[in-house]
């Protein structure tokens, strides 16, 4: 798997917490994570939830792109969560948690069933007895993708260093294998044009559900969004809740 430029060069690292500002699934699970006294936070990114999370319990972040963990050691409570640079597929800390998240989409960018099924394994090898797993991913069903044209997505970024910045994507769906390619641009005052390419992956529930069975975990609730909301075939989300079997 490539590395992806929208999360391992800086200079659009710098974009990603800027536009990144309404993350329900961040609330959700600070809630969900009262009482339990440790979690490890796998595709983490910028660490803005492990490190929201590292008082008073044990963190540890996984991330593969450095760039994303050199902003999240910086970040207020960073200090006190242990950061690895690593892929979720085959990370293994040797240490067990009582919660194991992976959140903002990250389980999309695995795009064939054997990673998907690796990073689930991941999951099932640090999960402690007792302990809970979540995660999630957009519903094929959905079709949120077709919201992602430059048309549709076109908008203003107020960036701290470059102020305001226009920003677009372009985006193209293979209906054969599911995958999403889509671009991210930003034009800075200056026409300076930045870009990266994405690729990413919609697994069904039936999948997800066959691979999280085949790696010893159980689901509890399905979600169908980060309010709390049930599943449904048309739901924007799957967000599967369970423990070990």
């Amino acid at each position: 798997m490539d590395e992806d430029r929208l999360y391992g060069d800086p200079a659009l690292v710098a974009f990603y917490d800027v536009e990144s500002t309404d993350r329900i699934d961040f609330d959700f699970c600070r809630r969900f994570a009262r009482g339990y006294r440790s979690m490890l936070d796998l595709g983490c990114g910028s660490g803005e939830l492990a490190a929201s999370l590292s008082e008073g319990r044990e963190v540890f972040g996984v991330d593969p792109a450095g760039a994303m963990l050199d902003g999240a050691r910086r970040r207020p409570g960073g200090g006190g969560v242990a950061w690895v640079e690593g892929d979720a597929r085959h990370v293994r800390l040797g240490r067990r948690f009582e919660l194991v998240v992976l959140t903002g989409h990250a389980f999309q960018v695995f795009l064939t069933e054997a990673d998907r099924r690796a990073v689930i394994e991941t999951i099932a090898a640090h999960l402690a007895p007792g302990g809970c797993f979540v995660f999630d991913t957009r519903n094929p069903a959905a079709g949120e993708w077709r919201e992602w044209t430059e048309e549709r997505s076109r908008r203003t970024v107020d960036h701290p260093v470059h102020g305001v910045v226009e920003a677009w994507n372009e985006v193209a769906h293979d209906a054969e294998t599911g995958i999403v390619t889509y671009r991210t641009l930003y034009r800075l005052p200056d026409q300076t044009l930045l870009s990266a390419d994405s690729r990413i992956a919609f697994p069904g529930k039936d999948e997800v559900e066959r691979l999280l069975r085949d790696a010893g975990l159980v689901v509890e609730r399905w979600l169908g969004d980060w309010t709390g909301g049930g599943w449904t075939p048309d739901a924007p989300e799957i967000v599967p809740i369970g423990t070990l079997a």
